[in-house]
């Protein structure tokens, strides 16, 4: 093994092409046969993570480049995994920021870059995706530079090499205009230059501050994190301290992985500066210091900001509870989730003072989401609370704040003017609107983090599915008031069977409808969005009435309009404060929390009362 190590992080925007990137490096680098299948995005290995094209945990793979090793991070690149990224920037080097050479730096571009340049990391820019149609790679190149002042980077910092690339063919040039388009070899270069060897006292005793964890049937625990100094060797004792030093676990260092292409092999010794997984504990999570026996002392490690949105999981308790999941008691809810809590540190789980229920906070919606439907897929099934953010008190003067987000939004200028709108109505502040070309504009606003709770569908309906929007924690400000929340009503299933196109077709006058015909309902069941601000209880269940006369026109065949059917994010949105999401391995369903009427009327006649 060469004893050259550069390690590096990939950073970028959701869907600025950063994992395709690192396929064609792990081609080229010679990590695979010309003749080996390789998947596409093969480092997005989970399930999820292929179905939404995004990066949702940090992985690490190498590559050779003449005789050196490069150890690359592909971090994840929406700003609800923020948790995963100040992590991984603690094991690296060295950034490599990737932007689209046609939407420029966005804002969550601009949140894991701020985290990097903060670190004092040197980064190398990639302007990617320049065979788009619209690209406008220098005006991207000034805007990274812009991006870099407005965010206090130093003079070495702001002097960064650009490159200009296409991950998917597989080619990096430095001068755009001149340069042959052949291969990656000018981006291995610009590293080589760029990110600093990996350092460490080989002589120290062995130190690894643990940044990911992950459970693999056969090894257990595996923790994944950086040799600070020293030597980790197969067998050797070690023992386990928390951030202030206090020791949790001796054992002996069991199993030693190695980063070879996407594969992690069996090592007998890895040195200073080399990214390894480590199994044979038991107790200790991320931020926590393996070391030798002889070390007293942990590394320091980075705070991590603290969520701002939190839902209820609870058991599912409808009449269908059971049918569809294996796993449907409050005691292994409570374990799954204590088991992602302990190795996702931007999650928290707390017990609440209602019966079989948690409170699960995170940093937004689609990290939570993601929770949900992995839990789904594994057998679970829960009950979920609208998302509602969490408030904190001024630590000067007592008075409450909330959390706010930096929204970008980039629309065609005739949807602008109902973007602006809508945003006003739940708090937001403009703050800048420019040009962006091809008849777009380029919106930036500052809203409190429950104004956006449900607005994403609306906001697609409005810009007619042509608007972008990305938007990042900012920080805590002051308490903005009540926000307007759903207009409208629910349609209510009062009984409970399956549902009969007949009354569906005469329910259709009332609203949109989200169950077809023959689905099971039960009362309680929310089973359309009612026309008008009221919920309304409604029989899907009523049948034709039948007679032994037979007139022409009387057997028309019941023609419904097809139902709104919801993605679990959206149902999560759509719900009000009294209402649930029912999620089941195979069904999604709205449901009110009070599933009797009576029930119903008592809680909203006290709410009345406060």
């Amino acid at each position: 093994m060469s004893g050259r190590i550069r390690n590096l992080a990939i950073i970028a925007h959701v869907d600025h092409g950063k994992t395709t990137l690192v396929d064609s490096m792990l081609r080229q680098s010679g990590t695979f046969r010309e003749n080996q299948h390789m998947a596409e995005r093969a480092m997005d290995s989970n399930d999820l993570e292929r179905e939404r094209g995004i990066t949702i945990l940090a992985k690490c793979t190498s590559v050779e480049w003449k005789g050196e090793r490069i150890n690359i991070v592909d971090t994840p690149g929406h700003a609800d995994f923020g948790g995963e990224v100040e992590r991984i920037l603690s094991m690296v080097d060295g950034v490599l920021l990737l932007v689209d050479a046609a939407e420029g730096p966005m804002p969550q571009t601009k949140f894991v870059t701020m985290k990097a340049l903060r670190r004092g990391l040197q980064p190398i820019v990639v302007v990617n995706k320049i065979d788009k149609s619209d690209a406008r790679p220098f005006w991207v190149q000034d805007a990274v530079f812009d991006l870099f002042s407005a965010l206090d980077a130093d003079e070495e910092q702001l002097d960064f090499p650009t490159l200009f690339a296409s991950g998917r063919d597989g080619w990096a040039v430095d001068d755009l205009e001149n340069d042959p388009r052949e291969n990656l070899a000018p981006l291995f270069d610009a590293i080589a230059r760029r990110v600093p060897l990996a350092e460490g006292d080989q002589k120290k005793p062995f130190k690894l501050l643990a940044t990911t964890l992950e459970y693999d049937p056969y090894l257990g625990r595996i923790l994944t994190g950086r040799i600070a100094e020293g030597v980790a060797r197969v067998n050797m004792p070690l023992h386990a301290m928390t951030r202030d030093g206090k020791v949790i676990e001796q054992s002996r260092l069991t199993k030693l992985l190695a980063f070879r292409g996407l594969r992690r092999e069996a090592v007998e010794e890895a040195r200073a500066g080399d990214i390894v997984a480590i199994a044979g504990l038991e107790k200790p999570t991320v931020a926590d210091t393996l070391a030798d026996p002889s070390v007293s002392e942990a590394i320091p490690s980075q705070p991590i900001d603290p969520p701002t949105l939190a839902m209820t999981f609870s058991i599912n308790d409808s009449p269908y509870a059971g049918r569809e999941g294996d796993k449907v008691t409050s005691r292994m809810i409570r374990a799954r989730l204590l088991r992602e809590a302990e190795g996702n540190v931007a999650i928290r789980v707390t017990e609440t003072g209602e019966k079989d229920s948690f409170e699960v906070a995170g940093r937004g919606e689609l990290q939570l989401g993601v929770l949900i439907e992995t839990m789904r897929r594994e057998g679970y099934e829960l009950s979920i609370s609208r998302p509602r953010v969490l408030f904190r008190n001024d630590p000067q003067t007592g008075d409450r704040q909330e959390p706010y987000e930096e929204v970008q939004v980039d629309v065609d200028e005739e949807y602008s003017g109902v973007v602006v709108d809508k945003i006003s109505q739940r708090k937001g502040e403009l703050l800048e609107m420019k040009p962006s070309g091809g008849g777009k504009l380029r919106l930036a606003f500052q809203v409190p983090a429950r104004g956006l709770i449900g607005y994403h569908g609306e906001f697609l309906t409005d810009t007619r599915g042509t608007g972008i929007m990305a938007r990042v924690f900012s920080h805590y400000g002051p308490y903005k008031g009540q926000i307007a929340g759903r207009r409208v009503g629910v349609l209510i299933s009062n009984g409970q069977g399956s549902s009969v196109a007949y009354a569906l077709w005469n329910l259709e006058e009332r609203g949109q409808l989200f169950v077809g015909a023959g689905e099971p309902v039960y009362g309680g069941m929310i089973i359309g969005e009612h026309n008008r601000g009221n919920d309304l209880e409604v029989n899907p269940l009523k049948a034709k009435k039948l007679t032994n006369v037979r007139a022409s026109g009387k057997d028309d065949n019941v023609l419904l309009t097809p139902p709104r059917r919801m993605s679990l994010e959206q149902a999560l949105s759509y719900v009000e404060e009294d209402e649930l999401v029912e999620v089941t391995p195979k069904s999604i369903r709205l449901r009110k929390r009070y599933l009797d009427p009576h029930e119903r009327k008592k809680e909203s006649r006290l709410k009345d009362a406060v």
